[in-house]
């Protein structure tokens, strides 16, 4: 540890800052009364251009994504450029949704999108559904932010010999996330967002300027890595796609861009901003964030040029490649600039964790208390609510990352992918139109599950000896076909998802069972701010400062 004295200082002084502007951030763009799940939970929902930017944008690209990205590129080579083609996907497809659900909700004062699922279907246990799925897939999303972190600390040397000990500095962390996000709601996250974004904008523009002048070049950069994945056993590994891994490949990417913003985290982001034009500049700007991840993958390829050797995995013989960045910056770069580096890691894993958390609390408050607990409860009861669920579900991501493997907290988060993939249906079909039957999406969703789980069952993992529940790239031999070919799970799931609720949607039709009422109406999926209702649900908990930057 004592090498690293000066990045340990430098990570402390950044992470220590930007907690205190999470506690600072309650009083930021104050509001009359914080008690109140818009105010705590949607920051009022009146966040501006910038605000939303930021926030969205890092909400989307996390601690995660500057270790993990890297890290499959570095193991695997060009299969872990899906993570590119995806985020560019997602943006024209959800910029025709999100603004959709924007309105509707604003107009309602919907918090989630299973508050909306409930008033279009007239249907309490479909929304209690939905909720539950996305809590569900949210977790381990929420866990594998630690692994970030954790990464940077292995690098820096700051462990200990028992779990307990590991794991000390990893639980002093989220200690102040949850203090401060209590205190705070979706204001910290939000502000905290803006120092989060410089610092990684920073460092990867710096890496990628300054590595390959260093490493002789990119000619000599990818040379190296086609002779690492040339001598690899296994025949997906490559910087080149070949006819085994192309169908996952864009399978992946497309269900990836898919599952993306059906994140409940995605959505607080997208509902915390005051209009729909808010949302329209945020669709076309955030692209930017996909040519910073480009940059971003390729430090795995970077790290195979400079000979960096993963640190040993929690599993006996096996290597953490998610410490593969951590160690090229320290490799090669001064340790003050490598401090700034674990730094932008290390809050990178603070506002998504935030959000997320944030998120899966709105969604127990609004779906499951509100709706089954307690349905005369006001509004400072589901705000108090709210905060104590955020904090116990950080308790339940710290303890993923105590009790279980790491590995298979990254697998967890892939077949979170699958989960929250079978709102789909409900979420994105049902703001167009009300078509499918209540019932029917019920089945669909019972079915998408299903057949989900029996395939994630089927996936062993070869670097851990785990027979199933090793990923989500399913083998088509299963199948019956001859081919060493996968695909993506959440791909096949959300097809068979959607069959279901069509042809059951027919047969309720059938026999006229009762369809519920739609508390929706055809403009309420149009309204802007201005709007008579949405202003007067605003004047309710009306913010004393200008409403957005």
């Amino acid at each position: 540890m004592s090498d690293h004295i000066t990045e340990i200082i430098i990570f402390t002084f950044l992470f220590l800052l930007v907690s205190g502007m999470g506690f600072v951030a309650s009083r930021w763009r104050r509001p009359k009364d914080m008690a109140h799940l818009d105010e705590w939970g949607l920051g009022g929902r009146s966040f501006g251009g910038w605000i939303t930017w930021f926030l969205v944008g890092g909400d989307l690209y996390t601690a995660y994504t500057f270790v993990a990205v890297p890290a499959l590129i570095f193991g695997a080579g060009a299969a872990g450029f899906f993570a590119v083609p995806y985020t560019v996907i997602i943006y024209p497809l959800f910029f025709l949704i999100l603004i959709r659900l924007w309105s509707v909700s604003h107009r309602h004062g919907f918090v989630t999108p299973a508050d909306f699922v409930r008033s279009r279907f007239d249907s309490p246990t479909l929304a209690l559904v939905i909720a539950i799925t996305g809590i569900v897939a949210t977790m381990p999303y929420i866990a594998l932010q630690l692994i970030g972190i954790e990464a940077v600390l292995k690098t820096m040397g700051v462990t200990g010999e028992s779990a307990f000990a590991r794991h000390l500095p990893i639980i002093i962390a989220f200690a102040i996330l949850a203090a401060y996000t209590y205190q705070s709601g979706l204001r910290a996250p939000a502000l905290i967002a803006f120092v989060k974004d410089t610092l990684i904008y920073i460092v990867i523009l710096v890496a990628v300027l300054w590595l390959p002048y260093k490493l002789g070049g990119w000619g000599a950069i990818f040379d190296a890595a086609d002779a690492k994945f040339q001598a690899s056993p296994s025949p997906n590994d490559g910087i080149l796609l070949n006819a085994n891994n192309q169908v996952q490949y864009f399978t992946l990417a497309l269900g990836s861009a898919l599952a993306l913003f059906l994140y409940p985290h995605s959505i607080t982001g997208v509902l915390a901003s005051k209009n729909r034009d808010v949302i329209k500049r945020n669709m076309s700007a955030l692209p930017a964030y996909s040519f910073l991840l480009g940059l971003i993958a390729l430090l795995g390829y970077m790290a195979i040029a400079a000979g960096v050797k993963p640190l040993p995995g929690a599993s006996p013989g096996s290597v953490d490649n998610n410490t593969v960045v951590p160690l090229l910056f320290d490799q090669q770069f001064p340790a003050w600039f490598t401090g700034v580096a674990f730094a932008a890691i290390g809050i990178g894993a603070l506002v998504p964790a935030a959000i997320m958390s944030i998120a899966a609390a709105n969604l127990f408050t609004r779906n499951i208390y509100k709706e089954y607990l307690r349905k005369d409860a006001t509004h400072a009861q589901e705000a108090n609510v709210a905060k104590i669920t955020s904090l116990v579900v950080k308790v339940g991501a710290v303890a993923c990352i105590v009790f279980l493997d790491p590995q298979f907290s990254i697998d967890l988060q892939l077949i979170g992918g699958v989960i929250i993939l079978q709102t789909a249906p409900a979420v994105v079909i049902g703001l167009y139109t009300r078509w499918l039957h209540r019932g029917a999406l019920m089945a669909g969703w019972a079915a998408g599950m299903g057949l989900g789980f029996w395939m994630l069952w089927q996936i062993p993992n070869a670097a851990t000896g785990r027979k199933h529940f090793g990923g989500s790239a399913f083998p088509l031999s299963e199948f019956g076909f001859d081919t060493q070919k996968t695909i993506y799970v959440g791909f096949v799931t959300v097809l068979v998802n959607l069959l279901v609720a069509a042809l059951v949607t027919l047969v309720l039709r059938a026999a006229k069972t009762p369809e519920g009422t739609d508390h929706t109406a055809p403009d309420d999926y149009l309204a802007d701010e201005g709007d008579p209702r949405i202003e007067r649900h605003r004047d309710e908990t009306a913010v004393e400062t200008p409403s957005s930057t």
